[in-house]
């Protein structure tokens, strides 16, 4: 198993354009065979943190997903919108 945790910070004035955009990489990650998860996650208190909770079947699956053209358009378009974004990898403990 392969869980990717991505916690971003959306610049205030770019909140409401990036939202439709991470929902709908969400949207078409969720149709991939190796894609078990993808949540996305706000904070009530403050719309400009987000976390993404994404879960793969391996590391290959997720090697898959980043290929895909709806997470190149992602990139390409969404995260430039980010005040920051670090990601960080988790995997299942024991057997």
């Amino acid at each position: 198993m392969f869980v990717l945790v991505v916690n971003i910070r959306i610049k205030p004035e770019n909140v409401e354009r990036f939202m439709p955009m991470v929902l709908a990489n969400a949207r078409e990650a969720r149709k991939e065979p190796g894609c078990k998860q993808f949540d996305v996650l706000v904070d009530p208190q403050d719309k400009t943190q987000v976390m993404l909770y994404e879960v793969y079947s391996d590391d290959q699956a997720f090697e898959v997903h980043q290929q895909t053209p709806h997470f190149k358009k992602y990139l390409a378009e969404a995260v430039p919108l980010l005040g920051s974004r670090e990601r960080h990898v988790y995997r299942r403990a024991g057997p």
